[in-house]
């Protein structure tokens, strides 16, 4: 994954994408500051994780951006969210994330919302990176209170 982004990165400055050549400098200075701060060296499933974390990042600011009336750097941020997306692994489709939530709720037996936490993680490393885990975390408690 690593080496990925660093191809990418040699294109994007060959081609003179700016927009594209930032935001994966920011994956790459995110992925070394988790590993300078935790003193390890991170596999793809964690490279996803900081991925992912940096797209929830994203998509707080570009609500916040709206609320707050300030199109141009929602723009900004929206052209990193379609970066890091790309590195991201294919994204799950409604009716494959429905069938996922069912089978985690039917395996952890969970009956009442109590059980989400269960479900939750139970769900989340299949997930990492390929669904918004607020959507999914709705829709466990659209089943659950059922």
């Amino acid at each position: 994954m690593r080496d990925r982004l660093k191809d990418e990165m040699k294109l994007a400055m060959k081609a003179r994408e700016k927009v594209r050549l930032g935001a994966i400098r920011l994956m790459l200075a995110a992925i070394k500051q988790k590993e300078v701060d935790e003193r390890i060296v991170l596999d793809d499933q964690q490279v996803i994780a900081v991925l992912d974390k940096m797209l929830k990042q994203r998509r707080e600011s570009i609500k916040q951006y709206r609320d707050a009336s300030r199109e141009d750097l929602a723009e900004v941020e929206e052209a990193e969210v379609l970066v890091i997306q790309d590195f991201l692994p294919q994204a799950l489709t409604e009716e494959e994330i429905n069938d996922m939530v069912m089978s985690a709720i039917a395996d952890c037996s969970a009956s009442s919302i109590k059980d989400m936490g269960k479900v939750m993680a139970a769900l989340k490393p299949a997930m990492q990176g390929r669904a918004d885990m607020a959507v999914v975390s709705t829709q466990i408690k659209a089943m659950l209170a059922a």
